[in-house]
């Protein structure tokens, strides 16, 4: 049964609503006014109407950002769940929309995205120019429920049920150099002996060792000895001669600049998957850019 609302009760303006769920999430107006797109000012008097409107303090300033009041947190997830309900809105209302014609926002790691995508990508403009693509280059995984992006390529399943996902295959990521560095190492004809190189990491240094190790290394974290938190920025420094790093098959392979660092060494084995939300099934254009992402990257 169906309850009607006495709007009369509702006495606040829901964009204002909106400023404050942002700047919760973001910890700033600056950072907030940012992944909204306006200007800090705006936001902030935003946020200020809201609280006259509410009749409270949402937020106390801390150092240069800001945290919830008492009153902040008591509402906190009542606005959050306005937002969950407006994207669910949005996403339902897009997937309505029959034109081949219009945007798709595709969430990749920067590897797949400046590395694997580009052809597809080409082939998906050359059938329907109409499109137009925005490719959103993350190493963490994007909030398709809140349209961060429409499909994502990731590396494990969903478990949000509003979410559709195909697995694409299981991929081998492997370890490279240049033939000069590994010259360099002396020898190489067994896993331990890559104990000897110079290893470029990502993220943490134990934790990175460790998976590495599954492989019979015997490396140490003393064997990382350049770091960086982007696999292309890690890639261009593999290419340079400047120690070894894992990485994609697919991608490996193809670059004539490196080789594997020994053959016959096992690979790291992980699944790729394509995710969207599962309003797809209303959109052709959704699903062609699914379609023609899941054939390239097979």
């Amino acid at each position: 049964m169906h309850i009607r609302m006495d709007w009369r009760n509702v006495n606040f303006d829901w964009n204002r609503a909106r400023a404050f769920l942002v700047t919760a999430e973001e910890g700033s107006l600056s950072a907030a006014a940012r992944a909204l797109g306006l200007a800090q000012p705006t936001l902030g008097r935003q946020v200020d109407a809201l609280e006259q409107e509410l009749g409270v303090v949402l937020f106390e300033r801390v150092g240069r950002g800001l945290r919830l009041t008492p009153a902040g947190h008591a509402l906190i997830d009542h606005v959050r769940a306005m937002g969950d309900a407006a994207a669910r809105l949005s996403m339902s209302a897009y997937g309505q929309n029959e034109s081949m014609a219009g945007p798709v926002v595709i969430s990749a790691s920067d590897a797949y995205a400046g590395l694997l995508l580009p052809p597809i990508i080409a082939r998906i403009r050359a059938e329907e120019p109409g499109i137009s693509v925005e490719v959103v280059a993350a190493n963490d995984a994007s909030d398709l429920l809140r349209r961060e992006a429409d499909i994502a390529v990731r590396n494990f399943r969903p478990k949000e049920p509003d979410l559709v996902a195909r697995k694409i295959r299981e991929a081998d990521a492997r370890l490279y150099g240049t033939p000069a560095y590994l010259k360099s190492l002396g020898p190489l004809s067994r896993p331990r002996d890559l104990a000897r190189a110079g290893i470029i990491g990502l993220s943490d240094a134990e934790m990175y060792v460790a998976g590495l190790n599954t492989l019979g290394l015997g490396l140490t974290t003393d064997n990382i000895t350049l770091r960086c938190d982007n696999f292309l920025v890690m890639w261009a420094l593999v290419k340079q001669g400047l120690g070894l790093g894992i990485i994609d098959d697919r991608i490996g392979d193809a670059e004539p600049a490196v080789t594997l660092a020994l053959a016959g060494l096992a690979p790291l084995t992980f699944p790729v998957w394509l995710v969207a939300h599962r309003e797809i099934h209303n959109s052709p254009r959704l699903r062609f850019v699914f379609d023609c992402l899941a054939d390239g990257l097979k």
